[in-house]
This record gives C-alpha cells, sequence and structure tokens, in this order.
C-alpha cells in the first residue's frame, strides 16, 4: 500500500513538469520576418538545434500599435500559460507610452533581454540621396515631402527621425514619418518611392542592401559595426546614438517553476557557440540580462524612454 501511495505520490508530484513538456506559445508584436518576429523565432530554433528546447513552437504574429495589440491579446489568451511567452524591446516599451495604452509591461513576467540591435538609416539602391549629409538637406528642404518610413510611432526608428531632425533645428513634428509593422514593409515603401528616407533594425534591413535592393548609407550605434562599410550618425556630424533591444516576456500568472524553466533554457543557450554564431549572423549585439536584473532593466527603460519622448514632442 505504501509503495502505490508512494507512486501515486510521485505522479502527482511531476504532473507540473508533465504539463509542461508542451509545444510553446509564442507571440511576436510585429509582422512576419521583422525584429519581433526574429526575437520571437530564432532563439527557439538554435534551441531546438542544441537539444535544449525540443518540444516545438508556434509562433503568432500580431502587429500594430507598436506591439501593443499583440500584447493585449498574449495577456488576454496566455494568462498563467507557463508554455507561452512573448517578444518585446524598446519600440514597445515606447509604443505603451505613447498610446497610453491601458495593458502595460507591469503585469508581465520579464525573463530574458537577449540583444541589442543598432538602428540603420537606409535609401532606394536609385535614390540620388547618396549620404546621410544629403538625406539630412533633403529633409531641411523639404520635410513634407521627403517622408521617413521606419517602425511603429513612437518607436525607436521614429525616435532616431526625431532625435536627427532636432540635432539640426528641424521640429520634430515636421517630420513625414510612415509607421510600419516591419523592416521588409520599410524597404517596399522605399522601392515604392513613397519614402525617401527608411530607417530599422541593421539586422532587419542588411539582407536587403546585400540583394541591393537599398542602399545604407548611416547606422546609430556608437562605432561602426563589423562587415558593414557604413558610417555612423556621430562620425557623420550628427550627435545621435541609439539602439533597440530585444527580450522575452512570460504572461501575467505565470508559475515560479514556469519561470525558472524558461530562465534555465534561455541562459543554456546564451552559453552555446551556437548562439554566439547567430548573434554575428544577425549583426545583433550580446545584450544578456535576466530575471529580476531585467526586471530592474524595465522600469529604469520605462522612466528613460518617457524623457526622450517628451524631449522630442511625440508625448506630452
Amino acid at each position: 500500500m505504501n509503495t502505490v501511495r508512494k507512486w501515486v505520490g510521485a505522479v502527482l508530484a511531476a504532473a507540473p513538469l508533465l504539463a509542461m513538456a508542451a509545444p510553446a506559445k509564442v507571440m511576436a508584436p510585429g509582422g512576419p520576418g521583422g525584429g519581433y518576429d526574429g526575437a520571437a523565432r530564432i532563439p527557439l530554433q538554435v534551441m531546438q538545434q542544441t537539444g535544449i528546447f525540443t518540444d516545438g513552437f508556434q509562433v503568432t504574429n500580431r502587429g500594430g500599435a507598436g506591439g501593443t495589440i499583440g500584447l493585449a491579446e498574449f495577456f488576454r489568451t496566455s494568462k498563467g500559460d507557463d508554455n507561452a511567452i512573448m517578444s518585446i524591446g524598446a519600440i514597445l516599451v515606447g509604443a505603451i507610452i505613447t498610446n497610453k495604452s491601458p495593458v502595460t509591461l507591469d503585469q508581465a513576467t520579464p525573463l530574458v533581454r537577449l540583444t541589442d540591435d543598432a538602428g540603420a538609416i537606409a535609401v532606394a539602391a536609385n535614390s540620388p540621396i547618396k549620404t546621410i549629409a544629403d538625406a539630412i538637406q533633403a529633409l531641411k528642404a523639404n520635410p513634407g515631402g521627403t517622408a521617413v518610413a521606419g517602425g511603429s510611432i513612437g518607436g525607436t526608428d521614429h525616435v532616431t527621425a526625431a532625435l536627427l531632425a532636432k540635432a539640426v533645428g528641424l521640429p520634430p513634428t515636421k517630420v513625414n514619418y510612415l509607421p510600419y509593422t516591419s523592416g521588409a514593409e520599410v524597404v517596399t515603401s522605399l522601392a515604392s518611392g513613397q519614402a525617401k528616407i527608411g530607417i530599422s533594425g541593421i539586422s532587419e534591413l542588411k539582407n536587403f542592401a546585400d540583394q541591393g535592393r537599398i542602399r545604407l548609407i548611416a547606422v546609430s550605434s556608437e562605432k561602426r559595426l563589423p562587415g558593414i562599410d557604413v558610417p555612423t550618425l556621430k562620425e557623420s556630424g550628427f550627435d545621435v546614438v541609439i539602439g533597440n533591444w530585444r527580450g522575452i516576456i512570460g504572461p501575467p500568472g505565470m508559475s515560479q517553476a514556469g519561470r525558472e524553466m524558461w530562465l534555465q533554457r534561455y541562459a543554456k543557450l546564451h552559453a552555446t557557440p551556437e548562439w554566439k554564431k547567430t548573434l554575428a549572423d544577425n549583426g545583433w549585439d550580446d545584450a544578456y540580462l535576466a530575471g529580476d536584473d531585467f526586471a530592474a532593466f524595465l522600469e529604469k527603460e520605462k522612466a528613460r524612454q518617457a524623457e526622450v519622448l517628451k524631449s522630442v514632442g511625440l508625448v506630452k
């Protein structure tokens, strides 16, 4: 009898772990092929390759309003689900502020910050704009007719455009800014002539530049990026340095066991040579920060972004 009880007790104790051994439900709050999508999908692909997590995953793309639409759906459908995670980034933090979103990251379970992605400024391959100085001159001469394509309103790309405008004495509100849900859409806007200047993460634009579909004219990193022969904004005379970090959260009500499970998976991922190669292949900087440290960073990031958005006139 005691043996039976022990066996039943062991089965019941293992039940939560067995429940966790299921495909992950992953929310990417942006379009397929965009930065949110890559941040959600690629780490899990590397986990599969390295045997860290092999139960499979299903990505849902829900773009719009800088990621706040996806965030609201994630909270609504995944509360308390230990197998549900979502990619986030600096853009989402800004979008929550500018959209006055009733759904915020305060309810989320912070897991890890993974990468930092420098911004890039691009033009169409056949554009008469050859340098960032040409782009700024066109913007100052005819702000309405020199549309700038980028990510969501209030996101990193929009802030980059606003900081550039401010740096050359142009009111940020004068910039004709066209928001899109992915770098691929920014490229399409440039190719069609709808936009004259495009801003997105280097990881989203590099492949299109390599294919000859667009031309990169500047990057927003502190220093030049390895393997990319493009000047920084800073060295071009514009004191603007900005990047877009990306990370992962769990839903409201994720259990402590679920949180630890994901923290361990991402810690193992971060230690693999395969992940280091993935970072290099995508032009991502390693910005790993986990658990409570990531939660503390998020609090500081909210305050920092609110201050920047106010300074460039994007929020009051």
